[in-house]
């Protein structure tokens, strides 16, 4: 009986009984995972490239996906969040996993739990449903996006043959520790015995290295064990795998997109012996990659730059790249972020190269108000460079009056959250399908 009805749900309706199946959205540990995989006999026979950080993780598994497809190996990626499909999360030789595919590993999954008697948070359903599909499909390799601190995360309870750390910085510190150092000692958990821990962040906490030499990883640090230099239009790489010489720019924008791809190549240095590309691969891969909502600038004007930065690192790292691009008459902000991050330490980052703000609220649980975001603004004393309206009835409409108000010497930058991004990407699809 149970089987039958499982056998009907539709995505959505599967995605709604996830969210409400465990009593807690996050609940960090293993041991549940864990005994759902064994039950299932979920043993990958691929390598398996692990991806953590506080940011930069989904840039560098985008261009190690490329990277590996375009040498011709069937690659499974398994990120998130998404923006807004949750299809988007499983790729297989870069194809979105279907609906009937994700359905019909979800109904695997859940009679493996029930028998079990185990329950399972939203992420953990996923993240085994994505290796189900990656094993029943063949893949040659899997990359798996941590999705919250790396220790006792979904992910990790599959063994990797390469650990990635981009970067450890201020976030999640809920759940993760109030420091660098203990924030690093989390994620520093996805580190293996006698396998390449990545280190791609020059000034990695102490933590991170003590876990790395207390088991035996064996370390690659970024500017020690190898690295990049930049040559007018083109860069190099030096690393245990030799020198790559005359490397194309990802066509990811950010000239902090080169650490990245740095780090994507000593991954690859990592997993030679079993997954070998050539320069032509490499090339191909950087100029192929894609990866929405990274800084990404949208045809047309204005300018509209989209970014997902919602941590005052990378909304650091977004204010430079805003500094990189050029002389605009003004830049219009559309603004929208979830209540438990740090909106002062964001709205610190970027007030310096905001003109105008345009505050709406996230309709989520945990999105902040747009009159919350506002009391941030003007106590960060953001009123003193710039204007700030939040009379908007969501992020929509917010995009919809910079866009009326924006001159073709201004830009727009839309930033926050995931939501945020996705909310203009929604609005724009809209506008699309009523003008057809």
């Amino acid at each position: 009986m149970l089987e039958s009805n499982l056998a009907t749900r539709t995505l959505t309706e599967w995605l709604d009984y996830l969210e409400q199946l465990h009593p807690s959205t996050i609940d960090m540990g293993l041991d549940r995972v864990d005994q759902v995989k064994k039950r299932l006999g979920l043993v990958p026979i691929f390598p398996i490239i692990t991806v953590g950080g506080t940011n930069g993780k989904g840039s560098t598994c985008a261009m190690i996906e490329s990277i590996l497809s375009c040498a011709g190996y069937r690659v499974g990626c398994y990120t998130s969040p998404h923006l807004l499909r949750y299809n988007e999360r499983v790729r297989i030789s870069r194809y979105e996993a279907s609906d009937e595919d994700l359905c019909k590993a979800f109904e695997e999954i859940e009679l493996a739990r029930v028998g079990i008697g185990i329950s399972l948070t939203y992420f953990e359903f996923g993240t085994l449903a994505a290796m189900q599909l990656f094993s029943q499909s063949g893949v040659d390799v899997a990359i798996l996006e941590v999705g919250l601190g790396g220790r006792l995360d979904a992910v990790n309870t599959f063994e990797p043959d390469c650990s990635v750390l981009t970067s450890i910085d201020l976030d999640h510190m809920d759940y993760l520790g109030d420091t660098r150092e203990e924030i690093g000692f989390e994620k520093a958990g996805i580190f293996r015995s006698g396998k390449t821990a990545i280190c791609s962040e020059a000034e990695m906490p102490a933590s991170v290295l003590r876990q790395a030499d207390l088991i035996g990883a064996h370390l690659m640090h970024i500017d020690s064990d190898f690295g990049y230099s930049v040559q007018d239009n083109q860069w190099s790489y030096w690393g245990p795998g030799g020198n790559r010489h005359a490397l194309p720019h990802p066509s990811l924008r950010g000239s902090y997109q080169l650490r990245n791809a740095s780090t994507c190549l000593a991954a690859l240095d990592a997993v030679r012996d079993r997954l070998p590309v050539n320069m032509g691969d490499i090339r191909q891969g950087l100029l192929q990659v894609e990866l929405p909502g990274r800084f990404q600038v949208l045809p047309g004007l204005p300018v509209t730059i989209l970014d997902v930065a919602h941590n005052p690192a990378a909304a650091r790292t977004l204010s430079t790249s805003l500094g990189s691009m050029g002389q605009y008459s003004k830049t219009y902000a559309v603004f929208a972020m979830l209540k438990d991050k740090d909106i002062p330490g964001v709205a610190r980052a970027l007030k310096s190269v905001v003109d105008v703000w345009l505050v709406a609220g996230i309709d989520a649980p945990r999105g902040a108000s747009a009159d919350d975001l506002r009391q941030v603004l003007e106590s960060e004393g953001v009123v003193e460079n710039g204007s700030i309206v939040n009379d908007f009835p969501g992020i929509g409409s917010a995009y919809a009056y910079a866009c009326e108000r924006a001159s073709g010497n201004d830009r727009i930058c839309v930033f926050g959250s995931f939501y945020t991004v996705s909310g203009v990407l929604r609005y724009r699809d809209a506008v699309k399908y009523r003008q057809q």
